[in-house]
């Protein structure tokens, strides 16, 4: 199938697309011996395609895992500062996997990976709707009535945020635990939004993103996904689903009224005898 060149390095598990088209500007791609220069290019399953002068490895079936991100770790390749990274950390015996989304180096719990680039860029739409649940503990004493209203959105320093659903779980002398879920995933979305009403963040879990829970999986610990699991999940052709909940239920047809039915054959019947 003939596709994009920054979509099919994607889908080898090299990179995003984005990252893809930042290589090919760099001139690290070439096709058919030919360096790329932009990535309006279109490739075919015959075309030889190198990065760095190697040529890229067939596109793998696509596979998803859970990870428990501990504190500590930043979600990137590589840190400009040397801070250790998610994927300093993972398994010798995982294949390269890219991160769906984000969580910054303070916080924790549940982390997608995937080797297929183009999902991950998929999943990461505001558009697909998956809700991301997280666990938070703040400092402050807390007013469920404004909590509320996080579900109508908020505006921060003119960054409109879509609605929130958040409740709180309980009050612990000066701190509180909140659970929180929201579709959008911006940056910082959570910090952001309680330290705008006052009550600074000082733990936050992320435990469920889209239908996949972080569960009793350990700290550091990683667990494949199920294919059958993935493709349910995402549907045929490989498209994310729409939210998280229950699939809709068709309306049942009504049964016919027996006694109903019963009472006009009869009152047909008298009259044929008329």
């Amino acid at each position: 199938m003939a596709e994009r060149i920054a979509k099919r390095l994607a889908r080898a598990g090299l990179c995003s697309r984005r990252e893809a088209e930042r290589w090919i500007a760099e001139g690290r791609v070439a096709v058919n011996g030919k360096t790329l220069t932009g990535p309006a290019v279109t490739v075919g399953p015959n075309d030889h395609i190198t990065v760095d002068g190697r040529p890229i490895p067939a596109a793998e079936p696509t596979r998803l895992w859970r990870y428990h991100k501990p504190r500590g770790l930043v979600t990137t390749a590589r840190d400009p500062q040397g801070r250790p990274t998610v994927f300093d950390n993972l398994p010798p015996e995982l294949p390269r996997v890219v991160a769906i989304g984000r969580l910054d180096i303070n916080s924790e719990g549940l982390l997608l990976l995937t080797n297929d680039g183009e999902l991950a860029r998929r999943l990461e739409l505001p558009s697909n709707a998956w809700t991301r649940r997280y666990r938070v503990r703040v400092h402050g004493h807390v007013d469920p009535g404004r909590l509320e209203a996080l579900a109508e959105g908020i505006t921060i320093d003119g960054v409109a945020y879509g609605p929130i659903r958040a409740r709180l779980d309980r009050q612990q002398g000066d701190n509180a635990w909140l659970t929180m879920a929201l579709t959008e995933g911006k940056n910082r979305e959570v910090r952001r939004v309680c330290e705008h009403l006052g009550w600074p963040v000082n733990r936050l879990i992320r435990v469920a993103f889209g239908p996949f829970q972080l569960g009793s999986l350990e700290p550091g610990a990683v667990e494949e996904i199920p294919a059958r699991v993935l493709q349910d999940q995402l549907g045929q052709g490989g498209q994310a689903g729409k939210g998280n909940g229950p699939a809709k239920r068709r309306p049942s047809k009504k049964r016919p009224d027996k006694k109903r039915q019963d009472g006009d054959r009869s009152r047909a019947d008298r009259r044929r005898k008329a």
